[in-house]
């Protein structure tokens, strides 16, 4: 199976910061948003603890310690896009479309594929026993070429985005 999630913990979080930040305490502002995105984290990994023994059951019986979790030894994977597996930020767009993120969520991303609110959390599950985690090496210009060609995007553009991943120097 291939699936799709969005989550957040966010609403309010932003303001309830900012309150804080006009009291001049930058410490309870920073908790409160680190805070947030913790729980983002704990509720996509709860939610694919779901999607593996509940709504797909592919791991019905799975039974693992809070360690055998810290060290990600259930099966299947929940890469997003912008991490090492999947480094173009740009498919945020086709997940948000495809699960009318917006819609359902309130979840919206800005022109540069940020999430608001900020503590939200966006990814794939892959359910395959042997999908493991990875990351993309560095791309050269020739992958870059057939990269725009089946996203109708500009060379330009695909290589802004992916900067951090190009094998070469783009001028």
């Amino acid at each position: 199976y291939l699936g799709g999630f969005v989550v957040t913990t966010g609403f309010g979080c932003d303001e309830l910061a900012e309150s804080f930040e006009k009291q001049h305490d930058v410490y309870q502002s920073i908790m409160i948003k680190a805070l947030a995105d913790r729980l983002a984290e704990a509720l996509a990994e709860r939610m694919h603890e779901r999607v593996r023994k509940q709504f797909w059951r592919y791991a019905a019986d799975e039974s693992l310690s809070s360690e055998q979790l810290i060290r990600e030894q259930y099966q299947g994977i929940r890469p997003a896009p912008g991490y090492p597996a999947c480094p173009d930020h740009t498919e945020k767009q086709m997940l948000f479309d495809l699960l009318q993120a917006y819609e359902s969520t309130g979840v919206a991303l800005t022109d540069s594929f940020a999430m608001t609110p900020t503590a939200s959390v966006s990814g794939f599950y892959f359910s395959h026993p042997q999908a493991k985690y990875f990351s993309v090496g560095k791309i050269g210009e020739d992958q870059i070429i057939s990269y725009t060609d089946r996203k109708k995007m500009t060379k330009s553009a695909i290589e802004r985005w992916l900067a951090p991943v190009l094998g070469y120097d783009a001028k």
